[in-house]
């Protein structure tokens, strides 16, 4: 799998690229898989919950210097981890492209149209540089999306 496009289009280099390819690895892709090979391929499922837990802790973290009380950064945390922003994000760094799926979501476009799946999909991806990489660095790299920092920084207490 060459990834390097995607790399660089998010702005981070995986250490470890199995890391990205779980994170780019279907469940119907899996499961087709598994009827054929043996239990150890890993699709993104488990990362789309990590990085959902990384993603809010991020956007609290950011967040919390610009309002004076939890209401306003849940109701701003909201607008950010919505699933139609996030698909918004993949779409902008052309994620459906990348992710590795079966042939009949291949066939018909339903991967890469919608929203859910690209939401998680960009939900493994933050999951999957968390493991790579920690918390400090993944704050760092979703900080330059421009999509978050408008969100996040573009908006007064």
């Amino acid at each position: 799998m060459e990834c390097k496009e995607l790399e660089k289009t998010i702005g981070y280099t995986f250490k470890d690229k199995e890391l990205l390819k779980r994170a780019l690895t279907t469940n119907g892709w899996v499961n087709e898989q598994r009827s054929s090979d043996t239990n150890k391929i890993q699709s993104q499922e488990v990362f789309c919950t990590l990085g959902d837990a990384v993603l809010k802790l991020i956007l609290v973290d950011l967040l919390v210097d610009k309002f004076e009380n939890s209401g306003s950064i849940t109701e701003e945390k909201k607008k950010i981890e919505d699933e139609k922003t996030l698909a918004g994000i993949s779409r902008v760094f052309y994620m459906g492209k990348f992710m590795i799926t079966n042939e009949s979501e291949r066939e018909h476009d339903k991967i890469y149209d919608n929203n859910r799946n690209l939401a998680e999909t960009l939900e493994a991806l933050i999951g999957a540089i968390y493991r790579d990489a920690g918390f400090c660095v993944t704050k760092e790299v979703i900080m330059k999306w421009p999509e978050v920092e408008k969100l996040v920084g573009g908006r007064e207490g």
